[in-house]
């Protein structure tokens, strides 16, 4: 059983990365793949979940072990596979703003998440409700969800690209390469995606351009 691997990430796509440990390059599928583009000159941690079918042997990483716990419970619940926990913890942003919304009962923040219908949110919570201690939410910004779920969420765009740019920014691209990916992400962005969502696209912009 795999837990963690140490490495250098070597290549990105829209649903994995590729770590270099020791000259073993690992496929590992992650929330957001390309927020790891600008790792590639740094050894980072990713925590390993091991998933085995019939036709494959897949690895799923997450940079938090809350992040690797909530996947797990995920995979727990009756109709969720990989593909629709790792849409989860994208979409939700922090771990503990998913969390929080199972705890709250929340359905209009889980039928956001992709894949996830009012049915699939309804089991989610019957499911996970009393099973959330695994997941840590003892930081600040666990605080801040459990009063207000979705605090990312933002009803506008404007703020919530000015959010997304300013994060952007804080990882080394310039105003000019924020307000480029923008206008390729703005036609396909929703009027309520979260902050978190917004980054992602931005990240998929920049990493083509």
């Amino acid at each position: 059983m795999i837990d963690f691997l140490r490495g250098k990430v070597v290549h990105c796509e829209s649903e994995y990365a590729v770590l270099d440990v020791h000259g073993v390059g690992y496929r590992v599928f992650c929330p957001n793949p390309y927020a790891l583009a600008h790792k590639t000159s740094e050894e980072i941690t990713m925590f390993i979940h091991y998933h085995v079918r019939e036709d494959a042997h897949l690895l799923f990483g997450f940079m938090t072990r809350d992040e690797q716990s909530l996947f797990r419970l995920l995979l727990d619940v009756s109709g969720i596979g990989p593909k629709v926990a790792l849409g989860v913890l994208a979409g939700g942003g922090r771990p503990e703003n998913v969390v929080a919304a199972i705890s709250q009962e929340n359905l209009a923040f889980l039928t956001k998440l992709p894949g996830i219908g009012k049915k699939t949110a309804q089991r989610i919570i019957l499911d996970l409700r009393d099973k959330l201690g695994s997941v840590s939410l003892t930081s600040p910004e666990a605080a801040v969800a459990l009063s207000v779920v979705g605090a990312t969420q933002v009803s506008e765009h404007g703020n919530a690209w000015t959010e997304a740019k300013e994060a952007l920014m804080a990882l080394g691209y310039t105003e000019a390469e924020a307000d480029k990916a923008w206008l390729q992400v703005k036609p396909k962005a929703q009027p309520y995606d979260s902050v978190d969502v917004l980054m992602k696209l931005a990240l998929q912009a920049l990493y083509t351009m």
